[in-house]
């Protein structure tokens, strides 16, 4: 094997990207520091039960595991931070009130997420502890909004979905695990005879509410049809309504798609779920919800709502800004040699870009405009605006 060859959906980041995506990471944590949010910074590798427990069998799958030399102990390297953050905020913070927490950094995938993904995201997310009601998901849905509106990545398109709903209209079948996995499988790719035939055991209302499932996809208007078809009851109610006070909060020019079938994460989430979408390039760049259990196996069973994204995936379709400005010094003078460290020191001091050009290398291109040069004007170094 070639030794400079990666394995598979893994890639190196070069220069230009690399400043890109790091402009990004910073513009979108600070959004998340305008809204209060915390940063933490959790370990890439931690004990396999504290990653997987309460997370489903889609992370278990697509979690790297290893055993620890020095314990003999299970190990994980981390797919998702969520649940990390939630231990953060259950097992270390053990705040009684609200908790803000955001985070950057990489995780691994066993799989690619689609043909051209890579197996290591580099992700950002945002979650907010400690609060059950519906302002909880506002805040998150907008923070998530006002960061990818700060990434310049274009209209933006938000779909809706609600776990607890679908728990709603699951309440009562009994069924064997696997039964119940076909049919949310089915209910995502809207196979309708799929979905008639694996319910056709059930109660005639839980038959007539499933199979009209595939059929509440649209806009607003399909949360009033949605009371009408399926089974009634408080949590149904609750759904519907928190969904439109969330269509209502959207800010102008962002469009909204509701699918009442979606059941993807249904092991996992257990309210409000939403995924946002770059209209333009029709690619999903964030997705989050309501998660209240996971924190129970830390042994806090607190209220949770947050979203994240990959900062890759992102920085792929972002707007890039314009080179940084820099000024081009020359690398000796025999005479004021110095004179030019101190010039030079000065100005990296007071936040300049001083580039230095090394002997033989005038011309090379880099990652930095070179728009001024340090030049010995009367036996002083003065910048001045360079000439090409």
């Amino acid at each position: 094997m070639t030794a400079w060859l990666l394995p598979d959906h893994i890639a190196d980041v070069l220069p230009s990207q690399a400043r890109h995506i790091e402009e990004l990471r910073r513009k979108l944590l600070d959004t998340a520091r305008g809204y209060g949010y915390e940063l933490v910074i959790a370990p890439l590798m931690e004990h396999l039960d504290s990653l997987l427990t309460g997370t489903g069998e889609a992370m278990d799958l697509q979690t790297f595991k290893l055993v620890d030399q020095l314990s003999g102990q299970s190990l994980g390297i981390r797919a998702d931070t969520t649940p990390q953050a939630a231990r953060i905020d259950a097992h270390l913070l053990n705040r009684q009130g609200v908790a803000r927490l955001c985070y950057c950094g990489p995780v691994l995938h066993t799989h690619p997420a689609s043909a051209r993904a890579s197996r290591e995201p580099l992700q950002l997310g945002c979650e907010l502890f400690g609060h059950s009601g519906v302002e909880a998901d506002l805040e998150v849905l907008q923070l998530a909004i006002d960061a990818l509106q700060s990434a310049q990545v274009g209209p933006l398109h938000v779909d809706l979905a609600d776990a607890a709903l679908l728990r709603a209209q699951f309440a009562g079948i009994v069924a064997p695990a696997e039964h119940l996995a076909a049919l949310h499988d089915a209910l995502a790719r809207k196979d309708s005879a799929q979905i008639s035939k694996l319910c056709a055991s059930f109660a005639p209302d839980v038959q007539r509410a499933l199979l009209a499932l595939p059929k509440l996809h649209g806009g607003i208007e399909v949360l009033d049809e949605a009371l009408s078809v399926l089974r009634p009851s408080p949590t149904l109610n609750t759904a519907i309504e928190r969904m439109r006070m969330l269509c209502a909060a959207l800010p102008r020019g962002v469009q909204v798609g509701i699918d009442l079938a979606d059941s993807r994460g249904y092991a996992y989430y257990s309210g409000t779920r939403f995924c946002v979408l770059a209209v333009n390039a029709r690619t999903e760049l964030a997705r989050g919800g309501r998660y209240d259990e996971v924190g129970a196996v830390f042994g806090r069973n607190r209220a949770a709502v947050g979203f994240s994204l990959d900062l890759k995936t992102l920085a792929a379709i972002a707007q890039s800004s314009a080179l940084q400005p820099a000024i081009r010094a020359p690398w000796a003078s025999v005479d004021h040699n110095d004179s030019l460290n101190a010039a030079i020191a000065r100005l990296r001091t007071q936040g300049h870009t001083v580039v230095r050009v090394l002997p033989g290398h005038e011309a090379e291109l880099q990652e930095f405009a070179c728009d001024r040069e340090l030049v010995l004007v009367q036996g002083s170094w003065a910048v001045l605006a360079l000439v090409n």
